[in-house]
């Protein structure tokens, strides 16, 4: 008997040291417990790594405990109350769980062993991190490229719309180089001397500035516009599939 009473005093102490303002002992007939023997209450609070009490809204539990009479050979006897803002059930819960804890830790010391579980359970619970998990799954959910209610994307619908979008590409071309260069029959190529009596060879050095000038103007870069990758394509083409879907 004496050993189990030093024994529980010695453990009392190392849990005052430890926890300091945390703990305290309180009446046998606040703590919820059917005994006389000597009770002691331990407040929790949930906490993370980058706790921020000023933005917190605090939610408390307090955790009791007596030593019976051959702890730590058998379980403490335990209980759990709310400070503020627990729910019934998940101190139910909390309690289940630490009475199970205390039954496969029998014959070693096991009060700060339960503090700690309730401790972790305490802060998934009602920690600033809790469900952040699903926060992110839904998140990851929404960024995910969905064609609602439009037609399923196949190798062979994208290679369709690809040949239409380069027809009408080809046809926005077109509309844009001069008439006359669609129009005008291919000169003649001229000999030395044709080229030289027709006086071309004058004509050349004064319009060789307003020729490139008007080709300047004439000169429309397609590349930047319309020479996409094919994932580029891709995007263009399940943007599109989604207006359709909406309208």
């Amino acid at each position: 008997m004496a050993d189990y009473e030093q024994e529980q005093e010695m453990e009392v102490e190392a849990l005052q040291a430890i926890l300091m303002d945390d703990i305290k002992e309180i009446d046998p007939s606040e703590s919820g417990l059917s005994t006389t023997a000597r009770c002691f209450q331990i407040v929790l609070s949930p906490q993370d790594d980058d706790f921020d009490e000023s933005a917190y809204v605090p939610v408390q539990l307090a955790l009791i405990f007596a030593h019976t009479e051959k702890y730590p050979d058998e379980p403490p006897l335990l209980n759990v109350k709310s400070v503020r803002g627990m729910k019934s059930e998940d101190l139910a819960s909390l309690k289940e769980k630490l009475e199970q804890e205390a039954t496969e830790n029998l014959g070693m010391a096991m009060v700060y062993t339960l503090v700690t579980s309730a401790q972790d359970w305490l802060s998934e619970k009602y920690g600033q991190n809790a469900g952040d998990g699903e926060s992110e799954e839904n998140e990851a959910e929404e960024e995910e490229v969905i064609v609602p209610h439009g037609e399923a994307v196949t190798v062979e619908s994208f290679l369709a719309w690809r040949d239409r979008f380069e027809a009408e590409l080809a046809l926005q071309r077109a509309k844009l180089m001069p008439e006359s260069a669609l129009t005008a029959p291919k000169e003649k190529k001229l000999s030395g001397r044709q080229y030289f009596e027709s006086g071309r060879h004058t004509m050349k050095g004064a319009s060789t500035t307003a020729d490139e000038e008007e080709e300047e103007e004439e000169d429309i870069d397609f590349d930047e516009d319309f020479d996409d990758d094919e994932e580029d394509m891709l995007e263009h083409y399940l943007a599109e599939q989604s207006g359709k879907s909406a309208a």
